[in-house]
């Protein structure tokens, strides 16, 4: 017989069944994709950048703020999302964050990005594409016991893959189509990921439950909480 497993992020999620047999496959699908999607979006000022910035006469100052206002502004909702998951939980914060992204690429792509101030309310709205990593990763993860929840994590995390996409493909369909279509085109992959989401995500049936603001900067005086911040900073920073 299944044990239970008692850790925060699953407190009862049962246990000793192979990773495939356990956990939700339908939310580990969803979570991923929307991770992939959102991240494709995440960076897609980066490889537009020349584009954007020859066609708007910015300068090097100016195109190099520019595709770091997204990742900053990600750096910061991810604290909201994070504080978001504990409270209404990850699928709603994932959902309200997909909106936000859809209507905000929608309404560039109808009306036109045509100054440099657009240009980072555009990076600012794709921040909420780079806060997914704080929704997925729970969302997938406390389906599963404390033994698969690095699989668990490891393949919703494979969303990274999303910045290949823009890399790939975001320049090349700049010169085709131009390069403010590209968030309309956008909306193609980001809409079907985002009906896919409403109807195979589901949050885990036992949520941990929401802590006070305190706790969380309690986690601050733990000295392996600056170590990992520090590691990370270096190994996702660079690859950013």
């Amino acid at each position: 017989m299944a044990t239970l497993a008692m850790t925060s992020d699953s407190p009862r999620i049962p246990t000793g069944k192979p990773f495939w047999q356990s956990g939700h496959r339908p939310t580990l699908l969803a979570a991923f994709l929307y991770f992939d999607i959102a991240f494709m979006c995440w960076v897609m000022l980066g490889p537009l950048a020349p584009i954007i910035s020859k066609d708007l006469g910015l300068d090097p100052a100016q195109k190099g703020f520019m595709v770091a206002v997204p990742t900053l502004a990600g750096a910061v909702i991810r604290l909201v999302n994070g504080l978001l998951v504990d409270r209404i939980g990850p699928k709603l914060t994932g959902t309200i964050s997909q909106l936000v992204v859809i209507v905000g690429l929608a309404v560039a792509w109808w009306f036109g990005v045509e100054s440099y101030e657009a240009t980072l309310a555009v990076g600012v709205i794709l921040g909420f594409a780079g806060a997914s990593f704080a929704v997925s990763l729970p969302l997938a993860s406390r389906w599963y016991p404390a033994e698969h929840q690095g699989k668990a994590m490891g393949i919703a995390g494979m969303g990274n893959s999303g910045t290949v996409f823009a890399s790939l493909f975001a320049a090349l369909l700049a010169k085709a189509y131009g390069w403010t279509n590209v968030f309309g085109l956008a909306l193609i992959p980001l809409v079907a990921v985002f009906l896919f989401y409403l109807f195979a995500a589901e949050d885990s049936p036992d949520q941990p439950e929401a802590k006070p603001l305190s706790a969380y900067a309690a986690v601050l005086k733990e000295a392996d909480a600056w170590w990992f911040m520090l590691f990370y900073g270096v190994t996702f920073g660079g690859f950013v």
